[in-house]
């Protein structure tokens, strides 16, 4: 869907991005991290035209994004940053609605779309819509800017440190909601974070930046196993690599007959989440539980072996 072939951006003599290639298949979440500036932002930047490139190029469909201009450019394409930077003094309704009125859809169409938007992120249209934005929690603001992002229905989705703001918590459920909101539109998403872990739960490619350079552009397992340079290895954590392998399993995947004693666990948690509470709680095994139905049990000696580390 997206090609990116050879971009590079100078500013005052300087590359801050140098030589890009990247290919992003359709409905692939494509995550870039890398410390502060790496020049993730710019290369993002430089997909929907608010950043120009200094030589290179960018195709959407096989079309070059300099064929039109770039504020028609953007309409088609979703922009969430950190912050949401939601509207002050327009109601989430008219947060939301922004592209599609530019677009020129009637206001029945607008309506209906934001009204679908608000129910799809659990945000009950009547007590909601008129709300502004001061008077929405963080995490509420956050949905909004997503919504607001996916309005005019596009294809493609950008996304600048979008839950950089947000407690741990509150973070945890928006990349939730962001991973459910991709399935069931098929969006592609090319997100920007300097977190490998966010990185690792919700790419299904990560391309590492250091300097201006992609380092390593591959799948979240690929890069855990077998990282391309020492920078690659050290932003990974050679301490951590366990349990980041762990967070890319389900404990369905290692479910087994049986029963245990104790708090359960769902058969979509992480199995890093499984490990974490096996060695919290000392228990060997944890029942797996799903609407009230129990489905077995995940050891703890399994999960150890899936970490590739001993007991």
């Amino acid at each position: 869907m997206i090609a990116i072939e050879g971009l590079c951006k100078d500013y005052e003599g300087r590359r801050v991005v140098e030589d890009v290639s990247l290919t992003i298949g359709r409905g692939e979440i494509v995550a870039v991290v890398g410390t502060s500036g790496s020049g993730k932002t710019t290369l993002l930047r430089m997909v929907n035209r608010l950043v120009e490139p200094s030589a290179g190029r960018v195709t959407i469909e096989g079309e070059d994004t300099r064929a039109q201009p770039p504020h028609l450019l953007r309409r088609r394409i979703g922009y969430v940053i950190q912050g949401n930077g939601l509207f002050p003094h327009r109601t989430v309704a008219q947060n939301i609605g922004t592209v599609p009125r530019l677009l020129g859809w009637d206001r029945a169409r607008i309506a209906a779309r934001v009204k679908a938007l608000l129910e799809i992120f659990q945000l009950d249209p009547a007590e909601f819509a008129g709300r502004l934005p001061h008077e929405l929690s963080g995490g509420q603001q956050q949905r909004v800017g997503v919504a607001r992002a996916l309005a005019a229905e596009p294809h493609l989705l950008l996304m600048d440190e979008p839950f950089g703001a947000l407690d741990p918590i509150i973070r945890a459920k928006a990349q939730e909601d962001l991973l459910a909101i991709q399935k069931s539109f098929g969006t592609t998403i090319m997100l920007v974070t300097h977190d490998m872990d966010e990185a690792i739960a919700l790419g299904t490619r990560i391309a590492v930046m250091d300097q201006g350079r992609v380092l390593q552009y591959a799948p979240p397992e690929d890069i855990i196993a077998r990282p391309a340079t020492p920078f690659v290895d050290a932003l990974l954590g050679r301490g951590d690599r366990p349990f980041r392998l762990l967070s890319l399993g389900h404990v369905r995947d290692l479910l087994e007959p049986g029963t245990a004693q104790g708090e359960p666990i769902g058969p979509e948690a992480s199995l890093r989440e499984a490990f974490a509470e096996c060695l919290w709680s000392g228990r060997d095994a944890l029942p797996v539980i799903e609407n009230g139905q129990a489905l077995g049990i995940v050891r703890r000696e399994a999960l150890a072996r899936q970490a590739g580390r001993p007991q």
